[in-house]
């Protein structure tokens, strides 16, 4: 077994808030020089191309439907001619990308918070859904399902991804690491509005210290920052709109290894992008205290079932059809 040592790279910035074109030509910039830096996997945010809806959390869903319609018209599929670029970076470079975006549904008017995941090949190896929108991202966002709960073996090693608030869901974590996930992609949005004692990038720490210890696996935090452009924008609806979005502790983007630990100094609300080594020999020792997976289980007693099956929202039977048959 070859046992992968790689160096990653994890950003934390905003969109170019509500353009495509522009906040993935930004992506691209971080991708050159994080492959320029000798980087094989780099991590961006939650819903990075193109916006988060700030606006769900600051403003009346009458006020905010609006901003609803912008986003969805920024919103995209893989095969758009926008996000082309992106898949060629990763070609280019030589380099493994895990991105959010906010994914065009079917159903007209319809969006997922989706991680797209792209192989170094600049080839869509997988994508995850938002199992559950977050509070007030449900007025924005609609559910994925089972189907995405995937670990995706690559050249560097098994990758998962979980985004924001899913991370603290116990048993969609286990589920990755029942795959074999060895880097787990952790990726958030600033969350300025969160309650007045609540420190969102410590939030954000232990819940992706949790997952390594828990599972002895890197995880690779990325998250956004809420930019004057984004507030600018939202100001004609809210005046106060940065007392609202301005707050320290509110962004963690970082490394933790496999015993829980911080990698290298994270970025705590600065933008920027930060590198790590990931041996990935080092998930071995930490499971002969404690393999939740194997012999610190029991799964004589303990029994999960996952449904993977996509959401079918109809099912067509031809009950006229079956009686000419007969």
């Amino acid at each position: 077994m070859d046992f992968k040592k790689i160096k990653a790279a994890t950003v934390q910035t905003s969109p170019v808030f509500l353009n495509v074109e522009k906040t993935v030509e930004k992506a691209i910039t971080f991708i050159k020089e994080a492959s320029q830096n000798g980087a094989q996997l780099i991590a961006f945010p939650e819903v990075f191309v193109a916006g988060y809806p700030y606006w769900n959390w600051i403003m009346t869903p009458v006020l905010g439907s609006k901003w609803y319609e912008k986003l969805y018209k920024c919103s995209v599929k893989t095969d758009d001619d926008a996000m082309q670029p992106l898949f060629q970076a990763a070609k280019d470079h030589n380099i493994h990308i895990v991105i959010g975006i906010n994914e065009r549904g079917d159903s007209y008017g319809e969006i997922y918070n989706t991680n797209l995941i792209i192989d170094n090949n600049g080839i869509l190896i997988g994508k995850h859904r938002k199992l559950v929108p977050t509070w007030a991202e449900k007025l924005t966002w609609t559910s994925g399902d089972g189907s995405s709960l995937k670990v995706y073996n690559t050249e560097i090693g098994p990758i998962g991804t979980l985004a924001c608030g899913e991370n603290t869901n116990t048993l969609a974590r286990f589920t990755l690491l029942s795959q074999g996930e060895l880097i787990h992609i952790a990726n958030y949005i600033s969350l300025p509005v969160a309650p007045p004692d609540y420190n969102m990038a410590e939030a954000i720490k232990i819940r992706a210290a949790a997952h390594s210890f828990e599972g002895k696996l890197f995880t690779i935090v990325s998250c956004s920052t809420v930019s004057k452009e984004i507030m600018e924008a939202l100001k004609e609806d809210v005046p106060n709109v940065e007392e609202l979005l301005t707050r320290k502790n509110s962004a963690f983007s970082g490394f933790i290894g496999p015993n829980g630990a911080v990698i290298g100094e994270p970025l705590i609300d600065d933008e920027g992008m930060v590198y790590a080594d990931i041996d990935l020999e080092k998930c071995i020792q930490p499971k002969q205290m404690h393999d939740i997976l194997g012999h610190y289980n029991r799964f004589d007693i303990f029994d999960l079932r996952v449904n993977i099956a996509p959401t079918r929202k109809i099912t067509f039977i031809d009950n006229h059809e079956e009686f000419n048959k007969r």
